[in-house]
């Protein structure tokens, strides 16, 4: 990747050189034109959703295949099941030069025998862990977590920080009907306080249906139901008064925050007259922008970006793609080309992520 660095540097440099300059200094339109291209590039990029898959977990996998059409699970596994040259390869052409991985859900959020998911879990992270020790440069990691068990879970993310090096935990929306926020979770909590390492939620399917879906399939997954189930999962969270006990925790939201941003005003209002449970010692949006960041996976989009960089804070939103389920080439051209300034485009790009998951090689 520095000979791609290296590559863009002298590009802008022999075009401000090496252009002939029109009357008043200016530079010519052709060659404005292609300085203005090497500028919009991000000087590194970082890529935080971006999935594998083990065969022992095809099973689990194929648990979202009620979301999706006919056959499509299928065709992700054999590129979610490299890790070698296939996935280097995209990442080389389209210049992404760090990815965290992430076993592919629901994994073992769904498996009902908890000494079988507290092993599965720690097997996936070992398998991880040697993946990114041949290419330490190249791929970091979230932990694979049995929330069945709270202590367990957080004696897992402990060990894959501290012993594996991986960058956090990912965990696939509620387990066996437990959401986050159940004070069973607070030793959990505590422990990702004490490590500094954020846990990402990624979406999974609620544990009922609602009827709110009924006769409408598309509704049912990516397409709706997991932002609305996601985006609940968070603001959970918020409600419960978990980032009150817990203030140092963070979590990332992927989609562009799951609809959060565009949500934050009337959350604030709302609060102010809602039948409350619990007590909060803040209004939802200083939660929002103090323990929840959110990456771009899945959504290429000027208006939401601009939207989420506004609402959420600069330095809370992080580039991903959502590998393989997402093209790599639309999100990495879009990233380096949206209407955001350049200073905006590498804080999403590469320096929220390297700040907040502590990636001190790039």
């Amino acid at each position: 990747m520095s000979d791609r660095r290296n590559f863009l540097r002298g590009a802008a440099a022999s075009v401000v050189a090496g252009t002939s300059l029109l009357a008043g200094g200016t530079l010519s339109a052709s060659a404005a034109s292609q300085l203005a291209q090497v500028k919009l590039k991000p000087k590194r990029i970082i890529a935080l959703e971006e999935h594998f898959m083990l065969p022992e977990f095809e099973g689990y996998l194929h648990e979202t295949q009620q979301n999706l059409k006919s056959g499509l699970v299928d065709k992700v596994v054999t590129p979610l099941s490299d890790f070698g040259q296939r996935r280097l390869d995209i990442m080389d052409e389209h210049g992404i030069d760090f990815a965290v991985l992430s076993l592919s859900g629901p994994g073992v959020q769904i498996e009902p025998d908890t000494n079988k998911a507290v092993r599965l879990a720690r097997y996936a992270n070992d398998r991880l862990a040697a993946e990114m020790q041949k290419r330490p440069t190249r791929y970091g990691g979230f932990a694979h977590l049995a929330m069945q068990d709270p202590q367990a879970a957080a004696d897992e993310l402990e060990r894959c920080v501290r012993q594996l090096q991986m960058q956090g935990g990912m965990i696939n929306g509620e387990t066996n009907g437990l959401y986050l926020d159940d004070r069973r979770y607070d030793v959990f909590w505590q422990r990702v306080e004490e490590l500094a390492v954020p846990v990402y939620i990624h979406p999974g399917n609620p544990p009922d249906y609602p009827h709110m879906y009924a006769n409408h399939p598309e509704m049912w997954g990516p397409v709706w139901s997991w932002a609305a189930e996601t985006c609940s999962h968070a603001l959970r969270l918020v409600f419960s008064g978990t980032f009150d006990r817990f203030p140092g925790a963070k979590i990332i939201l992927g989609h562009m925050g799951e609809t959060l941003p565009i949500q934050i005003w009337r959350l604030d209002s709302r609060y102010k007259i809602a039948n409350t449970k619990y007590e909060i010692q803040h209004l939802p949006s200083w939660y929002l922008r103090r323990n929840i960041m959110l990456t771009t996976s899945g959504v290429c989009d000027d208006a939401a970006l601009r939207c989420a960089l506004d609402s959420m804070g600069e330095h809370n939103v992080m580039f991903s793609v959502d590998y393989p389920f997402e093209d790599t080439k639309t999100a990495t051209d879009w990233i380096r080309n949206a209407n955001i300034s350049d200073s905006e485009r590498n804080k999403v790009a590469w320096e929220n992520a390297a700040a907040l998951m502590k990636i001190q090689h790039l």
